[in-house]
């Protein structure tokens, strides 16, 4: 990987100041790869003040990061203020937040980045300035397509050596979720996510468990019948595609050790499905990964926590487990897949 990572400042009102700080402070722990904020560099420097955590902030150009990186925290300037205090959204915070995306987007499809990682955002906070993706994600997805000129599909995966896990659907009140699976959802997921495990995470088969969306996979219809109507037929176009899949399965026996060592993802039907077992398994260092995008792109597996802002207890181990997951896509030997194969 020749080029630094991109990392973005997210709401400057949570933690992603802090971590990113922190993580660059631990730099030599863990051999982090160079990586440069998008940032307000005087913001920054007054965060890490505040946390009485001295640093040397440097504002450079992309291409000037890695030569600092040992000495200083190479800062991409975002040319205008931000003055958002811990906890504290303000006017600046929802500005800022979505010009560090754009230009951190920017600078990875132009080669300047190796690969992007997002510090997390407030959707409430972006929405009441007027943001109209749904999430960060899409926003993404939506850069994505204007600068290549092609749909953008895409799929999130919580990864850690422990466990990886792709919710289906994500961000929806329970009730509504049966209305929302489909089939042709389910097949267009999986095969983002088969793509992009042998492409970019070295799995040269895939091994795709499907989990049911009723207890017990829906017992034969008798505890519903989507499972018979849309999971079992999804998985069946998914073989005839080639791919390694297989289900529904019950989700309450998919999760323990010796069920995880026959897969190498874990596909659920709605969100906590998916991210309880993975947090319950690898809370502190498991990575948001955007699968489907033409670039890399990790991500914490946290929210901006306001309420711990500016107060120095933030944990980065997620941010370094993103940023380090990055640079070992982005460089062509990535990590192992959730299973160890």
């Amino acid at each position: 990987m020749s080029a630094p990572l991109a990392l973005t400042l997210g709401e400057p009102a949570g933690i992603g100041p802090d971590i990113t700080i922190a993580a660059w402070r631990r730099r030599g722990e863990f051999g982090l790869p160079p990586f440069y904020a998008v940032v307000d560099a005087d913001f920054l420097a007054q965060r890490a003040e505040r946390l009485q955590l001295p640093i040397r902030v440097t504002s450079v150009e992309p291409e000037a990061a890695a030569a600092v990186f040992a000495s200083a925290l190479p800062v991409v300037s975002l040319g205008m203020r931000v003055t958002a205090q811990p906890g504290r959204p303000d006017h600046s915070s929802a500005p800022a937040a979505i010009a560090s995306i754009r230009r951190a987007v920017a600078d990875v499809m132009a080669g300047r980045a190796a690969a992007l990682v997002t510090n997390p955002v407030a959707k409430a906070v972006l929405y009441q300035a007027g943001f109209s993706a749904p999430g960060h994600t899409e926003y993404l997805a939506q850069l994505a397509q204007q600068a290549t000129g092609k749909p953008t599909p895409t799929a999130m995966m919580l990864w850690s050596p422990e466990l990886a896990v792709v919710p289906v659907t994500i961000h929806l009140p329970l009730r509504e979720v049966p209305g929302r699976l489909t089939v042709e959802l389910i097949v267009d997921t999986a095969r983002i996510v088969a793509r992009d495990l042998e492409a970019r995470f070295g799995v040269a088969r895939p091994r795709l468990a499907i989990a049911g969306l009723n207890p017990h996979a829906g017992e034969a219809g008798a505890l519903g019948e989507e499972d018979l109507e849309l999971v079992a037929p999804a998985v069946e176009r998914l073989r005839a595609d080639g791919i390694d899949a297989r289900g529904p399965l019950a989700a309450d026996v998919m999760f323990h050790a010796a069920a995880r060592s026959t897969y190498d993802v874990a596909l659920c039907m709605y969100h906590d499905q998916a991210l309880i077992p993975i947090k319950t398994l690898a809370f502190a260092h498991a990575v948001n990964v955007t699968l489907g995008l033409p670039f890399v792109r990790t991500s914490p597996d946290h929210g901006t926590a306001f309420d711990i802002a500016g107060t120095g207890r933030a944990d980065p181990s997620s941010l370094i487990a993103a940023l380090r997951l990055a640079a070992s896509i982005a460089s062509g030997a990535p990590a192992a897949a959730a299973s160890g194969r």
